[in-house]
């Protein structure tokens, strides 16, 4: 697989909940990285606490959420993915969209990093 067919699968994996498959294509000392403000935002290591404290945290707050993806960039050892998020808080009924990018290093076909940048004002005005 190319480090772009990779992260298609990661994003599968997220869509349908295959936490199997995620900790097949990743390291398993990965390293998770949301941007600072992000709602329940955090570092994570390893992919158990990343399936617990990002995948599974979404069900708290959101009604829901996704990524909608516009373009991935191949750059040698990283992808970068340009998108934006989508979502409804659970509480309060409200609904945004925020520009995102998603950078992902991998090593070996692995994904060993994930870094977020997101407009977090956009999030947080929902809740």
């Amino acid at each position: 697989m190319t480090n772009i067919e990779v992260i298609q699968e990661l994003y599968r994996t997220f869509r349908d909940s295959d936490y199997g498959a995620f900790k097949q294509i990743c390291d398993p000392n990965l390293e998770w990285i949301q941007n600072r403000g992000f709602p329940n935002g955090s570092i994570n290591y390893g992919t158990d606490a990343v399936i617990k404290n990002v995948f599974k945290a979404f069900n708290h707050d959101w009604s829901s959420w996704c990524f909608n993806i516009e373009e991935y960039l191949d750059a040698d050892a990283a992808v970068i993915v340009i998108g934006s998020y989508q979502g409804t808080h659970k509480i309060s009924g409200k609904s945004f969209c925020s520009d995102a990018t998603h950078i992902y290093d991998l090593v070996d076909g692995k994904v060993t990093r994930f870094r977020q940048f997101a407009d977090t004002k956009v999030i947080w005005d929902v809740f």
